[in-house]
């Protein structure tokens, strides 16, 4: 009997972002995600916190942003994750690149990487993005949004960790977090646990690249996917038997989270699948009101207040 590894794959990527009005129209309107939750960054209350995923938000389809309005840009470099991958159907490339293009964002040539076709873009504030063709992924996106179905975006395909080392990341990924190792293409080492899309891990080494800056356009964290509570706390035992400094465990309503620096500076996440985004709204209604967790509801007409007002407008992006 095989007993199932503690850690499946990506959960989400959360990244900073500036003007959150932008970042709601390029992520629901040009990718064509769903807007799963509105709500607040539960570490800094004055800041939204947007989830953007597939119909219900599914683990490993959630990008998530913090966007600060007014925020600078920051700067790509290693010790951090630049650079994230949605998957997308094997004949979808030509459909994205004309999309992209057509709302004015720069595109790649196609590029092509362990077998794989792609194309690599950046949103409004500098965030690296990327869309993998692939025939290996039986997800199904957001089939109800305004994006045709055969090409919607079906979730992640890997991220890229861009560091000065690899080793002592490879031997976190494949010691305590059931990752193993796929493939060598230049000085990119690709990782995976069971090698398909959403539990992809690139490590892009390079000793003598500048540390990168975190602000606007680039990724806070990323999140490893974890059963449940009890599978979470089997994690954070084993990482801290191991040396790691993990966090408490974290009540993010939708997840449960802890926290961890890995050893080439990028932060790390283990969250639970459960419970999911529809404990606070229908999945008809995901995303459409502000949603606050209890200990901020007695301050909620301050917050709301001093947020700006978004919405999600699709007519100008059909």
């Amino acid at each position: 009997m095989t007993t199932k590894p503690l850690i499946s794959g990506i959960h989400h990527i959360t990244a900073i972002a500036g003007n959150p009005q932008q970042n709601i129209d390029f992520y629901t309107g040009v990718l064509g995600l769903r807007l799963v939750k509105k709500t607040i960054n539960f570490d800094a209350p004055d800041v939204y916190h947007f989830y953007f995923g597939d119909e219900l938000g599914r683990p490993g389809t959630v990008f998530t942003t913090f966007p600060f309005k007014g925020a600078r840009r920051g700067t790509k470099g290693t010790g951090e994750l630049t650079y994230t991958a949605f998957s997308i159907g094997k004949d979808s490339l030509t459909y994205w690149r004309d999309r992209l293009k057509k709302f004015g964002v720069a595109v790649s040539d196609d590029l092509t990487r362990f077998g794989d076709s792609l194309i690599r873009f950046e949103d409004h504030d500098g965030m690296g993005l990327e869309l993998i063709a692939s025939d290996r992924d039986d997800r199904k996106g957001w089939p109800q949004g305004h994006i045709p179905a055969e090409h919607s975006i079906k979730g992640f395909f890997g991220a890229t960790l861009y560091l000065q080392a690899k080793e002592p990341t490879e031997k976190l990924l494949t010691e305590l977090m059931n990752y193993h190792f796929v493939g060598q293409e230049a000085n990119r080492f690709r990782y995976a646990t069971a090698g398909k899309p959403g539990d992809i891990v690139d490590i892009l080494v390079d000793p003598n690249a500048r540390r990168g800056m975190q602000s606007a356009g680039t990724v806070h964290h990323i999140a490893f996917r974890t059963d449940n509570e009890a599978t979470q706390l089997e994690v954070q035992h084993l990482l801290m038997q191991n040396g790691l400094g993990v966090t408490e465990v974290k009540d993010r309503n939708y997840f449960r989270s802890i926290y961890f620096r890995e050893p080439g500076g990028v932060l790390f996440e283990v969250a639970t699948d459960e419970p999911g985004f529809a404990i606070d709204e229908e999945e008809a209604h995901l995303g459409e009101l502000l949603k606050l967790p209890d200990w901020a509801e007695s301050s909620r007409e301050r917050i709301e207040k001093a947020l700006p007002k978004v919405e999600v407008n699709l007519s100008d992006y059909e």
